[in-house]
Order: structure tokens, then C-alpha cells, then sequence
């Protein structure tokens, strides 16, 4: 019944900072997606004996892709396969899980915030027993395995049917179906007072949350409404699909525009909230004020005191270099460390599994703690409801309060995707090798304090990375970092991070595009990115 198919390396299936993400048509390549997952088998010296967690987030493909594990996991001697039901789970559910049942790991099947169906994207990755993302010494040994395969191992069995929790086997392996939702709800109710929020909706507190037709839809639905007493309806687009419904299941004020629109408009409920394709991400917005990812960690930072789960006090924080500066004044604050990792939530893992910290966020929309290993959507806006029903305040009033106290980082990240990626990697190599001249320089009416190619050396395990994005920091107290990104499929992202602090008590309130013009400014006279990469305006403004 073991079937042992003869194979070749195939070029490109090297991991990024979550996995291996390609065009789904290229994980339907015929021994693709076998090749990937057999290497990871081999990076982790084989599977036999242990316990894994499998599932996705119902993206085009996730349905075969369970399936042609599951036959391999068991061909290879699995001791058991905890699944999602219908192949379902979100990643922080899945990181959990992992925690709970003390797994030995965990293959995850998405591609994030990226678009789905046959044209769109697909992803793999492998969490290990921490529940986190597996860290660069794991990934490398993948790689090194996908470029020495010569076979894999699969059944020729049928289908499983993955619609009922329950048990059964394939050949010695345990195959475990499980509700994808209940473990993760119960979890919400340990960290979270229900209670406040449940009097919170009981107010008359109303809530309009987008759940993009992706993962979180039936997480929200079962905690906010049906737990919480969020009126019905309160969870928009909560269905799964494999397109997303056609959109960008990307949590910003760009493709989560309906709701912005309904934020900003006179009839505005109290709270607005999305989540992305796989429920890691999130977006907070009140009536008339949208909240960047950076600010939300910082509120969330300076109040985790009002939440039952963190009331004892937090450990430390950390942040992704590229995120504002704004948390590292409440940890200052606080009296506690704050971290600067580079982008990628396994570098958080460390910190959290060593006790050193207990929050953590990054630029692009991720917020989490030590509850699990991965960022957490719904976690974040579990937070913000908590926070609200203990201050009785609104969004707005809540930010006004801690820019007051702290100061504004005004902040904003302009992507430019699918740029041409030699032309764009040209770009960064020719201002690294210039990051040494640039100390007094004058760029757009700014004048350059000092600048840097940001390296990490993880406090926990002495380990060194390098190369993770150029930090200007300007004396006007701004700073721009540029970075490529390792999330998309096509072509090359530029991030471009622009920020200016404001220590009040005036300017506290302008548009923040109009507070960074000067970092706008010294970026094009930096990089020339109308000319160089031809376009005349980012992509998408967050």
C-alpha cells in the first residue's frame, strides 16, 4: 500500500520567512507539493513516531493539499495527525493546538494575506513543537533536503472524509479530527473578561467586523457573537472561500475599503475590525480613527494590565524593526526591555520561550503574545474590546489619551508590488554600500543622523542575522527603513517605512501623510524611485 515515487530536486523550495509561497498552478504541479513536503520530513529527520498538526485556511487547493499529506505523514510512519475539520484551521489556532497537544510540530497550508483561487496563491510551512514558525536553522535544513530528494513516500488510498470530528486511522497512523474553533474559544475565555465584554455589547456597543471571507469568519462568529452578544450580523463576510470572494484578503485600509468607508461615514458603529486570509493579522479602527498596526501594539502595551490573562505585568516586548518606535516609549515607561527583531515572527520566539517577553508586533499588521508562537487577529481585537470595556472610552478618545501621554509616531508603509526585482534589488545593494557616507548628509530639507544595515544577534542562542532591511535615522527625529519582502509570489515588494515622532502637546492630530512629507521627500531624493523603478506612487498606503 506504501507507495515510494522516484523524484528530482526542484529548483526554488527554499522556505522564506513563512514557508515556501508560490502561484497555486505551481503547487499543483505534479510532485511539487510531494518534493516540499518530503524535504520537510527529511529536515526534521523524519516523522516517524510523531504527532502532527495539519490544516489551513480554505484557500484554493487546501483540500487536495490535506489530503496528500495526511497519505504522506502516514506513509512515513506517523504516530498521529491531529486535522482540522474540513481541513480547517486558522495559523493561530493551529499554534495552539500544537502547545495543547504537545505535537511535535505542525504543517500550516496558506499564503497569508495573499489572494487565492487557481490564479492566486498558495503556501506551506512547518511549525515546530514550540508552535511557532520553524526558526532559520530549520528552514535551511529543509532547503538543503529539497535539493537532495530523490523520493517520496505516499499511500494509495482514497480521500479521508475530514466533515466530522472524530478518530479513525490510515494504516498505523492516527488520524484525529478536530473542531477547529473550540480549543481556541476556550482559550480567548481563559485570557480575556468576557463578562466586561459581554456588557460592553449589552450597552448598546456596536461592532462591524470583516472577516474577508476568509479563516476567521467562524472563529469570530462563535466568540463575538454567539459567546460574546455581539448582534447578529456583526461579523461580516464571514463565510470561507477558496478565492476569498474574489478579494484581497489583506487586512489595511486599501482592500479592507468597505469598512473604512463605514468607519469613516456618519453612521459609523463604535468599533471596526478585519482579519486576513489565515487570521494572523489584524486591522483596529474606531468610529472616524484608524489605528496603525504600531500604535495598536503600543495602546495594547500600555493597558494589558486591564486584561485578566496579562494583569500580573508583562515580562518585556518586542517589535520588528521596521514598526514605530512607539512601543519602545511605553516599555520605557513600564520599566521593561523592549526588542527590536527583524521581520518574521520566529524571531519572537526565542523572546517568548525564555520568558523575555510577553507582547510582540510587527510593521505589517501582526500583534501576539506568549499564548501562543504565531500573531493572533482575533486576539488583538479581543484586546481592544477588553481594553474598551474597562475604560468605557471610545477608539478615538483612547489614542488621543496615549499620544498625549507618549507622544505620536506618525507612521506609514508604502509598498510597491510586483516591482521589477533585479531593478529593485539593485536599488538596495547600491544604498547599502552607501549607508557609510550618508552621516550629515541632507535629503529632502532632513538631515541624516546616522544609518545602518540592520543585523540581529538573538539574545537567547548567540545567533546572528543579517542584511534585514537599511535604517535611516534623520536628527529631526525620523527615520526611513527600506527592506524587500518575502511574502509575495511575483516579481519583487519594496516596503518603504516612513516616521516622524511629535512630542505634543501640539501636532498631535494631522493626517499622517502630511506629518511625514519631509520623510517622503528625503526618501525619493535617496532612492530615486520614480526613476528607478518607474513608478510614480506606492501601491498600497498604510
Amino acid at each position: 500500500m506504501i507507495e515510494i515515487n522516484s523524484t528530482r530536486p526542484i529548483d526554488g523550495q527554499k522556505p522564506g520567512t513563512s514557508g515556501l509561497r508560490k502561484k497555486t498552478r505551481v503547487f499543483q504541479e505534479p510532485g511539487y507539493l510531494e518534493n516540499f513536503v518530503q524535504s520537510i520530513w527529511n529536515g526534521i529527520g523524519g516523522v516517524e513516531d510523531k504527532v502532527l498538526v495539519l490544516g489551513g485556511d480554505g484557500r484554493f487547493f487546501n483540500t487536495q493539499a490535506v489530503q496528500i499529506i495526511l497519505r504522506m505523514a502516514a506513509a512515513s510512519g506517523a504516530a498521529k495527525v491531529i486535522v482540522g475539520q474540513d481541513g480547517l484551521l486558522s495559523t493561530p489556532a493551529a499554534s495552539h493546538l500544537i502547545r495543547a497537544r504537545g505535537a511535535d510540530g505542525g504543517v500550516i497550508l496558506s499564503a497569508s494575506h495573499n489572494p487565492g483561487g487557481p490564479e492566486g496563491d498558495f503556501g506551506v510551512k512547518f511549525n515546530t513543537a514550540n508552535g511557532g514558525p520553524a526558526p532559520e536553522s530549520v528552514t535551511e535544513a529543509i532547503y538543503r533536503a529539497s535539493c537532495e530528494v530523490t523520493e517520496y513516500r505516499t499511500l494509495g488510498t482514497p480521500d479521508i472524509d475530514l466533515s466530522t470530528p472524530g478518530r479513525g486511522r490510515l494504516l498505523a497512523t492516527e488520524i484525529e479530527i478536530v473542531d477547529p474553533v473550540a480549543d481556541y474559544a476556550a482559550l480567548m475565555e481563559r485570557l480575556f473578561d468576557f463578562d466586561a465584554i459581554r456588557a460592553l455589547f449589552a450597552s448598546g456597543f456596536t461592532l462591524r467586523f470583516d472577516a474577508m471571507h476568509a479563516i476567521t469568519g467562524p472563529y469570530a462568529h462563535e466568540i463575538l457573537e454567539r459567546r460574546l452578544g455581539a448582534p447578529a450580523g456583526s461579523v461580516d463576510n464571514a463565510t470561507p472561500l477558496p478565492d476569498f470572494g474574489g478579494g484581497h484578503p489583506d487586512p489595511n485600509p486599501v482592500w479592507a475599503h468597505e469598512l473604512m468607508t463605514l468607519m469613516m461615514g456618519a453612521d459609523a458603529p463604535d468599533f471596526g475590525a478585519a482579519s486576513d486570509g489565515d487570521g494572523d493579522r489584524n486591522m483596529i479602527v474606531g468610529r472616524g480613527a484608524y489605528v496603525t498596526p504600531s500604535d495598536s501594539l503600543a495602546v495594547i502595551a500600555a493597558n494589558a494590565h486591564l486584561v485578566p490573562g496579562y494583569a500580573g505585568g508583562l515580562k518585556g516586548v518586542a517589535r520588528s524593526m521596521p514598526s514605530s518606535a512607539a512601543l519602545d516609549r511605553v516599555a520605557e515607561a513600564l520599566g521593561i526591555t523592549c526588542y527590536a527583531t527583524p521581520t518574521g515572527w520566529k524571531f519572537f520566539g526565542n523572546l517568548l520561550d525564555a520568558g523575555l517577553a510577553t507582547l510582540c508586533g510587527e510593521e505589517s499588521a501582526g500583534t501576539g503574545s506568549d499564548h501562543v508562537r504565531e500573531k493572533d487577529g482575533l486576539w488583538a481585537v479581543l484586546m481592544w474590546l477588553n481594553i474598551l470595556a474597562a475604560r468605557r472610552q471610545s477608539v478615538a478618545e483612547v489614542m488621543a489619551e496615549h499620544w498625549a501621554r507618549y507622544g505620536r509616531n506618525y507612521y506609514s508603509r508604502h509598498d510597491y508590488e510586483e516591482v521589477d526585482a533585479a531593478a529593485a534589488g539593485a536599488l538596495i545593494e547600491e544604498l547599502r554600500a552607501r549607508l557609510d557616507r550618508l552621516a550629515g548628509v541632507k535629503l529632502g530639507g532632513l538631515s541624516v543622523r546616522a544609518a545602518q544595515d540592520f543585523s540581529y544577534s538573538d539574545p537567547v542562542d548567540g545567533s546572528v542575522t543579517t542584511k534585514q532591511g537599511l535604517e535611516i535615522h534623520f536628527a529631526e527625529d525620523a527615520r526611513l527603513v527600506l527592506r524587500l519582502s518575502g511574502t509575495g509570489t511575483a516579481g519583487a515588494t519594496l516596503r518603504v517605512y516612513l516616521e516622524r515622532f511629535a512630542p505634543g502637546p501640539e501636532g498631535l492630530d494631522e493626517d499622517p501623510q502630511t506629518a511625514l512629507a519631509e520623510v517622503i521627500a528625503a526618501t525619493e531624493d535617496l532612492c530615486q524611485i520614480k526613476t528607478r523603478l518607474g513608478r510614480a506612487a506606492p501601491d498600497v498606503v498604510t
